[in-house]
């Protein structure tokens, strides 16, 4: 598809039509993927990052400039979006080190703040049982018991397009629901 052809796709998606933007993930998924898959070389990662791409992409749309070709744009953003994967890793194993005195540190925390920390688990639980049932699917499937995506498809008998789309779609909602609660406190 070229770009000029592409370009009302663009702007249903970027008006927040969700075929639109169904069709647009479609369009590009396996371009993204691939190049992400050559940069992490760990299929659960290229996956997770993919989504990433696609939830910067259609939050961006606005920004997007006709003059450049969409696909080297969704490049870019899945690109930077690599980088920030990789310093994000690099930092984990620096603080990896730490790990063992943020255990150790557990077992020296009041009781108190044990109880803010129990209470925010609580209080996330209660959002994520405030969303469809649909969402509370997905985050379950792909967070709490850490299933790809293919096997929450296969689960709950959707195509893994679908799935990805349903994943992205439900942690923008959780997202946005946790940073209004957090305003409410």
């Amino acid at each position: 598809m070229k770009d000029e052809q592409l370009l009302p796709l663009i702007l249903k998606a970027r008006d927040k039509n969700q075929k639109a933007q169904t069709h647009l993930i479609n369009l590009f998924w396996v371009d993204v993927f691939s190049f992400v898959m050559k940069k992490v070389k760990d299929e659960n990662d290229a996956d997770e990052i993919t989504v990433n791409v696609f939830s910067k992409v259609l939050n961006k749309l606005d920004l997007y400039d006709p003059s450049f070709q969409f696909k080297t744009w969704i490049l870019t953003i899945a690109q930077n979006t690599v980088i920030d994967f990789w310093r994000r890793k690099k930092r984990e194993n620096e603080d990896s080190t730490d790990n063992f005195d943020e255990f150790k540190d557990q077992f020296a925390r009041s009781p108190e703040e044990l109880l803010i920390s129990e209470e925010d688990q609580k209080q996330i639980l209660a959002v994520i049982e405030s969303l469809d049932r649909n969402y509370q699917d997905i985050i379950r499937l792909r967070f709490f018991e850490e299933k790809s995506i293919k096997e929450i498809a296969e689960e709950l008998n959707l195509t893994v397009a679908n799935t990805k789309v349903r994943i992205m779609r439900a942690k923008k909602v959780l997202s946005a629901l946790l940073k209004t609660n957090e305003y409410e406190d």
